[in-house]
């Protein structure tokens, strides 16, 4: 399942939300494979962030723009002329929709709208994938894990909103892209890595709290998510488009991308082993309060992933949160973030010298 250097040479690819944590490791690494990628985001939203830190703005040929505004969108489509899509660009957090749900709404339907609709008249376009999330299923907080064929729903602005979006591109797929190119779309669980950081996200609040010798803050440690590596899950991404690039029709579905089960853990299990891997003698606590509504079991099926796409996870959870703390203890030493990200790509995939080597002269 290692993706091969011959599928991306070359390739025009554009990035929706390429300014994001997400966004940025998918440019970083499409980059690495050869790939000419153009990234159309907002500019980033927290100080630091993955773009800034790993230079992407050198790599990449940079957009500063909207989902929300279509015409934007189509600008950049049509200067782009991409062969491949991955639409990333989203509000990506739970909470925050609570406070902006207009905002919300707006960017994760009206946005995955705009991109599709841009992409109707692209000649050279042959492959889309929309990244929504495992939220986008009405969780109806039982132990069995959500399937592909399971309904789309969302008791949050957020995850109602990710459903929303998986019901647009299925409508999109079946009502103008019967010919052309061929739509994906990809849920993926809690994703996790070095860079990230978003406000009010666990992992990110955790190594904040590290970094600053300070005590996290756990609202709710006994919510179980389905955890894995932003390589594991972008390894996924680019496996359905590399499918539909080959023209498997039955590729343009939804898709699962998450943990073995075992890896699927309570938010509590997580900051223990974060603090036992930093080391030192750090603690966590519970803020006093009521918290708005957020799932408390989340589990996800990626049988159809591993039986008709060959894939799985590579990283168990403990080497993906030991991924992590070596990102960010790292830089905070002064290594540079680009050198560490593409030495962790080069691991993950197990290239050879070629690209270890330009981990080392980036």
């Amino acid at each position: 399942m290692l993706v091969k250097h011959p599928s991306w040479a070359g390739r025009r690819v554009l990035v929706t939300g390429h300014t994001g944590f997400k966004g940025g490791w998918l440019s970083l690494w499409l980059h690495a494979l050869g790939a000419e990628v153009t990234g159309f985001s907002l500019p980033p939203a927290t100080e630091p962030s993955f773009f800034e830190q790993t230079r992407l703005r050198d790599l990449v040929t940079h957009i500063e723009g909207d989902v929300r505004d279509l015409e934007s969108v189509r600008a950049a489509v049509r200067d782009c002329r991409p062969e491949v899509v991955f639409h990333l660009a989203a509000q990506p957090l739970v909470r925050l929709s609570y406070d902006q749900p207009v905002e919300t709404y707006a960017t994760n339907v009206m946005g995955t709208v705009h991109v599709l609709e841009a992409c109707r008249d692209v000649p050279e376009l042959r492959a889309v994938i929309c990244v929504t999330s495992d939220k986008c299923y009405e969780n109806r907080e039982w132990i069995w894990p959500y399937r592909e064929s399971d309904p789309m729903g969302g008791h949050d602005p957020y995850s109602s909103s990710k459903g929303a979006a998986e019901i647009a591109v299925s409508a999109y797929r079946r009502s103008f892209f019967q010919t052309g190119p061929r739509i994906g779309s990809v849920r993926a669980g809690n994703v996790i890595g070095g860079g990230d950081w978003a406000d009010d996200r666990l992992i990110p609040d955790i190594v904040r709290a590290l970094l600053a010798d300070e005590q996290p803050q756990i609202r709710n440690p006994n919510s179980i998510r389905p955890w894995q590596h932003v390589l594991d899950a972008l390894s996924g991404y680019l496996l359905v488009a590399e499918q539909l690039l080959k023209g498997r029709d039955e590729i343009a579905c939804g898709w699962n991308f998450g943990p073995s089960d075992e890896d699927t853990q309570p938010v509590g299990w997580i900051v223990e082993r974060m603090i036992a891997e930093w080391g030192g003698g750090a603690t966590w606590q519970q803020p006093d309060g009521l918290q708005p509504h957020e799932a408390v079991l989340l589990k996800l099926d990626c049988s159809k992933a591993r039986s008709e796409l060959g894939w799985h996870p590579r990283l168990r959870l403990e080497d993906a949160l030991r991924n992590v703390i070596d990102w960010h203890k790292q830089v905070a030493q002064g290594v540079d973030p680009r050198v560490i990200s593409l030495r962790q790509i080069a691991k993950y995939e197990g290239w050879n010298d070629s690209v270890t080597g330009e981990a080392k002269a980036a």
